[in-house]
């Protein structure tokens, strides 16, 4: 929403009254670009996900939006923990989670279908899990995802299906740039 390009019908700056057409090449960088944006990743460790995706049997492009989705972090902004992806970060980063009783902080741990997520014991009472606990009421979580408000825990049930994940993201476009 916003990037200068996609909402404007002339480029931004005083002058930007031509624009020329968009080749195929500056479509696919820049929907891999939104890909990143959308989830928080840096250029290699994106480059990384997608190596890996494109190494595992099916389709390359849900492959790795399985794996963006199977971050811890969006997995706690997915359940309702946080209100965006940064913030989810954020309580990641400091700590706040632990992953099958073990304490972690690393936003891009990978977690696989069986996890369970939570809100750590002495954490609980902080100020963004007392408004989370408020706002868990009316959140509906994915259906991959299985969520208990008011243990501010979560399973992550099973491996997120393309269908399951409400993002207007074209991943064939992604493929296609790093294919070239």
């Amino acid at each position: 929403k916003k990037c200068a390009f996609e909402r404007r019908p002339t480029p931004p700056g005083q002058h930007g009254v031509r624009r020329r057409k968009v080749g195929d090449f500056g479509l696919q960088l820049r929907e891999k670009q939104k890909v990143r944006r959308v989830y928080g990743v840096l250029e290699r460790q994106f480059r990384g996900y997608f190596d890996t995706a494109e190494q595992r049997p099916g389709v390359t492009g849900e492959s790795l939006l399985r794996f963006l989705e199977l971050r811890l972090d969006n997995v706690v902004y997915r359940m309702g923990f946080a209100s965006s992806r940064a913030q989810a970060r954020q309580l990641v980063g400091h700590g706040h989670f632990s992953v099958n009783g073990v304490p972690t902080n690393i936003p891009s741990f990978q977690l696989k279908p069986g996890d369970r997520v939570e809100v750590r014991e002495g954490r609980k009472a902080r100020e963004p899990f007392k408004l989370a606990k408020e706002t868990l009421r009316s959140h509906q979580p994915p259906e991959w995802v299985s969520l208990d408000a008011a243990k501010l825990s979560g399973v992550v049930a099973d491996a997120p299906r393309r269908d399951q994940m409400p993002l207007d993201l074209n991943e064939q476009l992604v493929v296609e740039y790093y294919s070239r």
